[in-house]
């Protein structure tokens, strides 16, 4: 015979582990722009890391060649996907801007608070493999949504992506901030 407490624990483990497996059905999609406002929102959170690393070894927050590598990159990338470069550029220039946005209100922070300063950070190439990596996904997620963002549906879906993104990352209001400007430009 089971013992009742084994069998009522086993029970809830199942239980809980069909609750994260079996999808929920609410009637409503799921929003198509999650995943890009994610990453977007992802790739503006590594801006501290990198702010933490420029602290440390003095360097500059702007790097217009870093930045115009990037905007190159993500051109490729749009072109291989057949999608309008000239728009991820765009898109992607918003993103640098609030990225350089909150590294100088983190070094200011710290300016304020020194004692809140980071003293080690992870290594630029590191931040920056992240960076480019994510900026792959965005494209990716550009490239798959093209229609949704260029459709009228789009503000509304954008609206509620930032607030799903916003609530499941609990950005803070320089986060918030950044990433309606990251955004700004997505619907067309």
């Amino acid at each position: 015979m089971i013992n009742p407490g084994l069998r009522a624990a086993t029970f809830c483990a199942t239980a809980a582990l069909a609750l994260l497996v079996v999808p929920v059905a609410h009637g409503q999609p799921e929003n198509p722009l999650v995943p890009l406002v994610d990453a977007a929102a992802q790739r503006l959170q590594v801006a501290e890391p990198v702010a933490a690393s420029k602290l440390l070894t003095g360097g500059l927050i702007e790097d217009p060649a870093r930045e115009q590598q990037v905007l190159d990159s993500v051109a490729a990338d749009a072109t291989d996907r057949q999608i309008d470069p000239a728009y991820v550029t765009s898109a992607f220039r918003d993103q640098i801007d609030a990225t350089v946005a909150i590294e100088y209100t983190r070094l200011a922070q710290w300016k304020f608070d020194p004692a809140s300063a980071p003293v080690q950070a992870p290594d630029l190439a590191s931040s920056r493999a992240t960076i480019d990596g994510l900026n792959r996904t965005m494209v990716t997620e550009m490239a798959a949504e093209w229609a949704v963002l260029h459709s009228s549906t789009c503000p509304a879906d954008l609206d509620a992506a930032k607030t799903a993104v916003t609530e499941a990352r609990s950005l803070d209001p320089v986060y918030r901030q950044a990433i309606d400007f990251a955004t700004r430009h997505y619907c067309r």
